[in-house]
């Protein structure tokens, strides 16, 4: 009896001690930039660790520890005033991937075994001299590329003309990074290396595992590729959370996906918080958007604990993509967010836009607009302080390209009325304000009106009626656009030449101005 008890109490033992196993180490300002901790070099104070759920601060010689959870990525979190190091192709390292037995026999490959763990598991940060309260960070929507060829168009229509890199202070891509084919992941970070950014990545539905039966195991190959898939970084005013939102398979119909986190995660973002003062601008990054009304794509009782775990945070965003579309959602009480003030979550245009669709530029790229008439390009995400504007960049045209005016260039006058002035304002929201002027007399308002984009239909019509090959593949069927106005001109103008002005008021109070000119025969 004993004995048994003896042994029984051995057993017991032995698993606190393994539930307590702990992980040590420190963060330190890497001075020569070696990446080995070195004795000159000092501990960082208040700098925060994660096991990816835990969330810990160092002390005041930067030491840390944490409890160790098997196949778990450990990282820092990044404090304002500090850089993470970076790899050939810019992407940060701030990471550790702890999976003893490494990753599942998969088709794309995973981590190999790591084994033990090191007695001091250490992170080295560098000193940046040229954060700002005030930034611009490049954003950019699904680049999914299903080959080689798409790389390339990803390459030379979206990063080869990206020539002022110099005023952005990292980039950010919202997932689906390739096109499942994940032996693209390596292609794809040595393009959006080119840009000499620092550039952080959110996970996808298209950069999955899909041959797991658990949603903590369609990760691996990504977080082989570009480690953890749930962290967060300060930079200025800004906390920016990032988290993969891809449920694998769908707990529902044990097919598919869904969008939702998973508790573990959530814990994450709430043990994380702890450490982000009240007055930041919390930015969160996800591939899926919310879609507060279809719970057959997001699960609202995820989206509820977020909203939750914000509810004391006044300036928040929220970045996804996933749609190939652009538009915004604001999220209220009556969807379960906790303040008076609406929560925004941009859902960013895409940079393969309608997954490289439609006939080819001069480039040889394909124009790909998007379904709702959104040129492809990408998001400028701007801030100051703990206040954020954004801007969308077409590809291939001027910065101040921001409107598409659609009207015919001639009409006869007694036809005028037949036509109908649309206007697609790329990063419009229904609350903005688009007026058109005729040679700068009355400014008129437009209606804003859910429909599709006219232009858009034009473009498909020439694939589906053409008599001869086209170059390109044919476009994606139109859907309602959600940042269209539309009017009607006067009936009784005169014949002669006219200037079609319009002029866009968006929610930040800017004003965004496009002309078009106008001939009208009698």
């Amino acid at each position: 009896m004993n004995l048994k008890i003896a042994l029984l109490t051995g057993v017991l033992f032995s698993n606190v001690l393994h539930a307590q196993e702990m992980i040590r180490g420190l963060v330190y300002e890497d001075v020569n930039q070696n990446g080995k901790k070195e004795r000159r070099e000092k501990g960082l104070p208040q700098v925060a660790v994660s096991n990816g759920v835990d969330v810990v601060l160092t002390d005041q010689s930067g030491a840390y520890q944490l409890p160790v959870r098997d196949n778990s990525i450990f990282f820092v979190v990044k404090p304002n005033g500090y850089q993470f190091p970076l790899d050939e192709n810019n992407m940060p390292e701030f990471y550790y991937i702890h999976k003893p037995q490494g990753s599942p026999d998969l088709k794309y490959k995973g981590s190999e075994p790591t084994g033990k763990l090191p007695k001091s598991l250490d992170f080295a940060l560098l000193k940046d001299e040229t954060e700002k309260e005030q930034f611009s960070a490049l954003v950019f929507g699904d680049p999914q590329a299903y080959n080689m060829d798409e790389i390339a168009y990803f390459d030379e229509g979206i990063v080869q003309e990206i020539s002022n890199r110099e005023k952005f202070a990292f980039g950010l891509s919202l997932g689906d990074l390739v096109g499942d084919d994940l032996t693209l992941h390596d292609p794809y970070k040595k393009t959006v290396g080119k840009l000499g950014l620092p550039w952080f990545n959110v996970m996808g539905n298209h950069d999955m595992n899909y041959d797991v039966q658990q949603d903590v195991l369609s990760d691996e190959t990504y977080q082989k590729n570009f480690g953890p898939n749930n962290f967060s970084f300060n930079y200025g005013g800004a906390h920016f959370i990032v988290l993969d939102n891809i449920i694998y398979p769908n707990p529902r119909t044990g097919k598919g996906y869904l969008g939702g986190f998973r508790k573990d995660q959530l814990d994450f973002v709430e043990n994380n918080l702890k450490f982000v003062p009240k007055d930041k601008l919390v930015v969160l990054a996800f591939h899926i958007p919310l879609l507060h009304d279809n719970s057959d794509v997001f699960r609202n009782e995820d989206r509820q604990r977020l909203f939750d775990l914000l509810a004391e945070y006044p300036n928040t965003l929220s970045l996804s993509a996933h749609t190939h579309l652009q538009r915004h959602n604001f999220y209220t009480k009556e969807d379960g967010w906790k303040q008076d003030k609406p929560h925004h979550e941009y859902n960013v245009g895409t940079t393969s836009g309608d997954w490289y669709s439609g006939l080819k530029n001069k480039l040889g790229v394909p124009t790909s607009t998007m379904r709702d008439g959104t040129p492809k390009g990408y998001a400028i995400l701007n801030i100051e302080g703990n206040k954020y504007t954004f801007d969308y960049k077409v590809a291939g045209e001027p910065e101040d390209y921001r409107l598409n005016i659609i009207f015919p260039a001639a009409v006869q006058q007694k036809y005028l009325r037949r036509h109908t002035l649309s206007v697609n304002f790329f990063i419009g929201a229904s609350s903005d304000i688009v007026e058109y002027s005729l040679d700068g007399k009355e400014w008129k308002k437009m209606n804003h009106t859910e429909t599709e984009d006219p232009s858009f239909q034009y473009h498909v019509l020439k694939f589906d009626n053409a008599e001869t090959m086209m170059d390109g593949r044919r476009p994606s069927n139109a859907v309602k656009s959600t940042h269209v106005w539309q009017a009607k001109l006067p009936g009784k103008l005169q014949a002669g030449q006219y200037t079609i002005q319009v002029r866009a008021t968006d929610m930040f109070g800017r004003t965004h101005l496009q002309t078009k000119d106008l001939k009208i025969v009698e």
